[in-house]
C-alpha cells in the first residue's frame, strides 16, 4: 500500500494512540482496532497509526518484587542486563542494551505484533522512551536530575533500531545508527532559552532529530514535534515557588501565578510583576528577567511555524505528544466550610505545570500565528495524559478573551493507569475535597468520576452531583467561564482515537474500552465502554471552529 500523492482528493483515515505500558496491562485496544478495521469499507480503513509516545516505559518492574499495582497484575516485560534500581521496585536502563531489552519485550506482545503488521506506524517519542522526568539529556526518575548524555544517545539509538521512521541518524544512513561519543558531565551553562550549551548535551540531543512532517494526500499535512529533547526547565520548579502552593488543594496552583512564571519577562507586554503571591504569601518573581519558557526549543519552533505557515493541505494537524488543552478548575467556588482557608476570589487554578496545557506563552505564539496568517483547518492530536479530551485551541480563557483558532484532542492511554485509577485507590473517603474527584453513590461498586465534571463544569456541579446524583441539576450549576475550550473530558479513559479528514470535515472518534488489566480472549478485544464522535466543518478565516458531539455507543459518563 502506497501513501497518496499530495493532490489525492480521497478522505484520509488514521488512528492515534499513546501510552502502552504492558508491564501493567494488555493491548486490547489494538485487537479492537484490528477487528473493526478488517470489517470496515475500503474507503474507511485506517491508513496509518500515529503513535504519540510511550511506546515503551523505561521504568521496568519485576513481578517478584511487586506483584500488583492498584488492581493490576505486574507482567514480565524484560530483564535489564544493566541499569539502576530506583525506589523499591523500578529499574531503569543506562545503556543501549538495556533499552533494546525493553523494546524486544514490548515487541513480543502478540497484539502489538499484529498492529504493526497491519499498518504503517508514524511515531514520535514522549518522556518514557528516554527518562520518566528527564529533559534534554538529563535523567530523572523520582530524584534530582542527573547528567545522562550517554543514556540519551542510547535511548535514541534503540528508538532508531526498533521504530520504523525515516529520520536522519548520525551515520547518515537508515542502515545503522552510528552513535556519537559523549560523556556524562554536569550541564552548568544554559542559554537564554533554557538549552544546555554543554557540548556533550548538544551532541546527545541532536544525535537523532525526530521532528518532521508528513504530507498525506490533499487533505493532511501532519507536523510532528519533539516535546522533550529541547525543553526548558519547568518554571514551577523555580526557587521559592512552593511557598505559594497549598497542598491541601490537591495539586491546584494559581493560574495567574503560573502564567506569570511561564511568560517570564514577556508577561503583560513586558511588565512582569516583581512579586508573585497567593493569599498572604509573597515571593520575589524568580522568572521576571527570564524569557518565556519554550518546550519546543528555538530551532524546532522556527521549523514548525515555517511549515505551518506554508502548508497547502486542507487540514494542518499537529502531532504533539503532550496534551495541549488547559487543565483548569475553579476552587474559588468552594463553600467556606469545606476548606480551612478559602481560595482567593475570582482566581482560577490549573492542574499540572509540565505539559503543553501549561505552555501559555508558546501556545499563544503559535495560535497567534494561526490567527494572523488566517490559517484554517488547524488541529492538534496529542497523548500522554492517559485520558480523552476534545475541545478548542485557544490562547486565553475568561476573563481573558476566548478566541479559538483550531481544534484540540487528547487520546486515552492504550494501557497505562490514569488519574481516576489513582484516585480510586489512594484518595480516602474522609478527604475534604473527595467529592470533586469521586462521588460515592449508595450501593455502587465503584464511585462516579466527578473529576471529569470538575474540569468541564466546575466545583458547584460536582458538589451538587455528589449530593443528589441528579445530572441535570448538576449541569445547571455549570460555570460557563471555566471551560469554554472543552467539549468532552474522560480522565479514566483507555483506548484509541480515529480521525477522518475530508475536503470539508474533521471527524474524531474516541473508542473507549474497559481497563485493560488482562488480555481479552475475544477476537474483538472485548467490550466497549463507549464510542463518541466530535465533528467539525472546515471553517473560513476569521470564523470560530465548532465541534458537534454524538454518542454512538455506551455511556461516556460525566465529562460531556
Amino acid at each position: 500500500i502506497t501513501a497518496p500523492a499530495a493532490d489525492d482528493e480521497r478522505p484520509v483515515n488514521f488512528a492515534f494512540v499513546s501510552c502502552q505500558d504492558i508491564n501493567e496491562g494488555k493491548l486490547n485496544g489494538y485487537r479492537r482496532m484490528i477487528f473493526e478495521d478488517e470489517r470496515a469499507p475500503a474507503g474507511e480503513r485506517v491508513g496509518f497509526v500515529l503513535h504519540l509516545g510511550e511506546f515503551i516505559y523505561e521504568v521496568v518492574q519485576y513481578p517478584e518484587e511487586v506483584k500488583t499495582r492498584y488492581d493490576r497484575t505486574i507482567y514480565e516485560v524484560a530483564r535489564l542486563p544493566d541499569g539502576q534500581k530506583v525506589g523499591r521496585n523500578f529499574h531503569i536502563p543506562l545503556t543501549v542494551d538495556g533499552y533494546r531489552a525493553i523494546y524486544k519485550g514490548y515487541l513480543a506482545d502478540p497484539d502489538l505484533q499484529d498492529a504493526r503488521a497491519r499498518w504503517p506506524f508514524v511515531a514520535i517519542w514522549d518522556n518514557h522512551e528516554f527518562s520518566w522526568q528527564g529533559r534534554q539529556s538529563l535523567v530523572q526518575a523520582g530524584g534530582k536530575p542527573q547528567p545522562g548524555q550517554t543514556v540519551k544517545v542510547a535511548a535514541n539509538q534503540a528508538w532508531f533500531e526498533y521504530i520504523p521512521a525515516r529520520v536522519k541518524a548520525p551515520s547518515g544512513s537508515l542502515e545503522a545508527f552510528g552513535p556519537p561519543a559523549v560523556k556524562d558531565v554536569p550541564i552548568e551553562q544554559w542559554d537564554g532559552n533554557g538549552l544546555g550549551i554543554e557540548p556533550n548535551n548538544l551532541t546527545a540531543i541532536r544525535s537523532l532529530i525526530a521532528y518532521r512532517a508528513l504530507r498525506y494526500g490533499k487533505h493532511l499535512d501532519l507536523l510532528i514535534t519533539d516535546q522533550h529533547s529541547f525543553c526548558g526547565d519547568d518554571p514551577a520548579d523555580a526557587e521559592g515557588v512552593g511557598e505559594i502552593y497549598d497542598p491541601k488543594f490537591n495539586g491546584m496552583f494559581s493560574e495567574e501565578a503560573m502564567i506569570a512564571l511561564d511568560y517570564g519577562a514577556a508577561y503583560d507586554g513586558g511588565k512582569p510583576p516583581a512579586e508573585l503571591h497567593f493569599r498572604d504569601a509573597r515571593i520575589p518573581n524568580p522568572r521576571k528577567d527570564r524569557p518565556p519558557r519554550t518546550i519546543l526549543g528555538v530551532e524546532q519552533k522556527a521549523w514548525f511555524k515555517g511549515r505551518l505557515r506554508k502548508s497547502s493541505a486542507t487540514w494542518k494537524v499537529w502531532g504533539n505528544s503532550l496534551g495541549a488543552l488547559d487543565q483548569r478548575v475553579d476552587p474559588q467556588n468552594l463553600p467556606s466550610e469545606m476548606v480551612e482557608k478559602p481560595w482567593p476570589a475570582d482566581t482560577y487554578a490549573m492542574m499540572g505545570s509540565n505539559d503543553y496545557g501549561a505552555a501559555h506563552a508558546e501556545r499563544t505564539e503559535i495560535y497567534d500565528l494561526v490567527r494572523d496568517v488566517k490559517i484554517t483547518g488547524f488541529a492538534i492530536v496529542s497523548g500522554d495524559r492517559h485520558s480523552f479530551w476534545a475541545g478548542y485551541a485557544a490562547a486565553g480563557l475568561p476573563p481573558r478573551e476566548f478566541q479559538p483558532v483550531g481544534l484540540s484532542f487528547v487520546g486515552g492511554s492504550l494501557v497505562s493507569p490514569g488519574a481516576m485509577e489513582s484516585f480510586e485507590h489512594n484518595m480516602k473517603k474522609d478527604r475534604p475535597l473527595r467529592a470533586l474527584y469521586l462521588a460515592d453513590r449508595p450501593g455502587a461498586a465503584k464511585p462516579d468520576w466527578t473529576y471529569n465534571m470538575l474540569l468541564r463544569h466546575g466545583v458547584r456541579s460536582c458538589l451538587e452531583y455528589a449530593k443528589s446524583f441528579d445530572l441535570g441539576r448538576a449541569r445547571q450549576l455549570s460555570n460557563p467561564k471555566l471551560g469554554p475550550h472543552l467539549e468532552f473530558v474522560d480522565m479514566g479513559g483507555h483506548g484509541y482515537a480515529k480521525v477522518r479528514l475530508s475536503a470539508d470535515e474533521m471527524r474524531t472518534e474516541f473508542v473507549c474500552i474497559p481497563r485493560p488489566v488482562t488480555r481479552s480472549e475475544r477476537p474483538d478485544g472485548g467490550p466497549l465502554r463507549y464510542r463518541i464522535v466530535h465533528s467539525a466543518q472546515l471553517w473560513k478565516a476569521g470564523e470560530r471552529p465548532q465541534l458537534v458531539q454524538q454518542v454512538l455507543e455506551g455511556d461516556p459518563g460525566l465529562g460531556t
